[in-house]
């Protein structure tokens, strides 16, 4: 469950800006790790609200198609039963601006845990696409799996919007909500909320987020411990591109 499109946007920002004549093109190889109080996706804990480690590498090609990975320390899968300790995602899509102003980016993720043990599966692949104009992205993802193990929850979506703001001096603000629906489970649908301000200090990213959501207390508890992961938290992390 990779954290919110945000990142995904943010590493694909160079494929839209042309190089100046006058200046080298970007290298359209990334790569970047970092550490979070605790890593929520979509408004859920997928650490029990505890400390996660994280890092990713991204390819992106100047004609616009893009591929990367990114992972993450998990603690879910094993509260649930499985034997997963980690989530590695696996993308790839295509960006390009269709008018003035106006960004589509389409592609696949498949999220992957590998040995996660359960039953259904908790891998799960999504379609998604986005518009982007100005600040503000749309995005829509469907899954063509079952949802994050969910049975029977093929075709499952989520709706979100984001918006980026440069305030100067390298700080962002950056607020979102989603929805997410889970397939012939209602009690599992919810809206997740944030609100993230970030510093970039040459390529060293601080940030803090206070994410929440209106999940269900019973759907989205902790077979551990009973506590809610959905509850409304600030979560800060540190991020380093390069």
């Amino acid at each position: 469950m990779k954290l919110s499109p945000s990142l995904l946007v943010l590493a694909m920002a160079a494929v839209v800006l042309p190089a100046a004549a006058d200046e080298p093109a970007p290298d359209p190889l990334s790569f970047n790790i970092g550490a979070v109080s605790e890593y929520r996706y979509r408004g859920i804990s997928q650490t029990r609200l505890k400390p996660a480690l994280q890092g990713g590498i991204d390819y992106a090609d100047p004609s616009g198609f893009y591929v990367g990975t990114w992972a993450s320390t998990i603690k879910w899968i094993k509260d649930a039963g499985g034997d997963a300790q980690v989530e590695i995602d696996l993308y790839g899509g295509y960006k390009t601006e269709v008018a003035k102003g106006l960004t589509l980016d389409v592609g696949l993720l498949q999220y992957y845990y590998p040995s996660n043990k359960l039953n259904p599966s908790a891998n799960t692949l999504e379609v998604y696409g986005a518009l982007s104009y100005g600040p503000v992205t749309a995005k829509y993802s469907q899954s063509t799996t079952n949802l994050f193990g969910f049975a029977d929850s093929k075709n499952s979506g989520y709706f979100d919007v984001t918006a980026n703001f440069d305030l100067g001096d390298g700080m962002t603000l950056t607020p979102h909500v989603g929805h997410q629906t889970v397939k012939r489970n209602s009690a599992a649908s919810y809206t997740d909320y944030s609100l993230t301000l970030a510093k970039d200090f040459s390529g060293l990213v601080l940030s803090g987020a206070v994410i929440g959501t209106d999940a269900s207390k019973t759907a989205y508890a902790s077979p551990v411990n009973g506590k809610f992961m959905g509850k409304t938290m600030l979560v800060v992390g540190l991020k380093k591109t390069f």
